[in-house]
């Protein structure tokens, strides 16, 4: 009990800057440090994910609350090693797709509902954008309990959200048909490295109370920004011959020049080919 209410305690210092007291007799405990302690990662050993502890993570992923009992979520298990070459050949920034023992592609289908009611002879009348967000929802959840299940079992991962910048040639490597399309990729083994604990933003910009509060944002991301620069600084500063050298670099500053330039700006198109409606 001491050892899993240190680990609670350290993650949550790591990941918060913050201590909680809990009842000693609290239920979970072990289950909850883990979640606490999640981190990527992008180096595995070569040991193979067996077969049989694959089909039951997807069997844990596919367990996932599902919007209506819909459904909309399928997973793409990348096992030909030239279909790999070629989607690690779109995302030479993750050199760890080539590597890892398992690479995945975690799709949302809103195919099925739509074969549902034709196949029952009733008219599919939700044809609007409430359709795209519950089936893009719905692959979500289920990339997150196969992580959750993943760590469980000793392995790592690392989602790998731009196998969207290649949504449309991902889809065609993959098959993938109309209403149905790469939300994210995901590799998977038996971690090299133990990876670190992300610091997050404190629990009181991202959690309110009956209404949303954005009291001393400004103080409290810069708050932020310090913490997580003492435990975790950048290595580096993305696009300094745009932006120049900041004297101090922090989270706010990174992720403000992240978006300050344009990506998958083609993806609304592609999910308009998709032949989903987005009104």
């Amino acid at each position: 009990m001491t050892d899993i209410a240190n680990r609670i305690g350290e993650a949550l210092d790591a990941r918060f800057g913050v201590q909680l007291t809990l009842p000693p007799d609290t239920a979970g405990l072990d289950s909850l440090a883990r979640l606490l302690e999640h981190r990527s990662h992008r180096r595995y050993t070569a040991q193979p994910v067996g077969d049989d502890l694959l089909r039951l993570l997807f069997a844990c992923a596919l367990s996932a609350p599902s919007k209506s009992d819909l459904q909309q979520a399928d997973i793409v298990h990348v096992r030909d090693a030239a279909l790999r070459k070629e989607i690690a050949a779109l995302l030479p920034d993750n050199l760890w797709i080539a590597a890892a023992p398992v690479l995945l592609v975690f799709c949302a289908n809103n195919r099925r509902t739509r074969q549902v009611a034709e196949l029952r002879g009733k008219t599919f009348a939700n044809d609007h954008l409430d359709a795209f967000m519950n089936a893009a929802v719905d692959a979500g959840i289920v990339l997150m309990n196969f992580i959750t299940a993943a760590e469980a079992a000793g392995l790592g991962c690392c989602p790998i959200s731009s196998v969207r910048n290649h949504a449309q040639k991902i889809s065609d490597l993959l098959g993938l048909p109309e209403w149905v399309f790469p939300l994210a990729g995901l590799c998977a083994g038996y971690p090299d490295e133990a990876g670190v604990i992300t610091p997050r933003l404190p629990l009181d910009v991202t959690v309110h109370t009956d209404r949303f509060n954005e009291e001393a944002i400004k103080a409290k991301i810069e708050g932020y920004d310090q913490r997580r620069a003492a435990r975790q600084p950048y290595a580096k500063q993305r696009d300094v011959k745009r932006f120049g050298a900041a004297d101090f670099y922090g989270w706010s500053e990174d992720k403000a020049r992240q978006y300050a330039v344009p990506q998958r700006v083609d993806f609304g198109e592609f999910i308009r080919r998709r032949q989903f409606k987005l009104v």
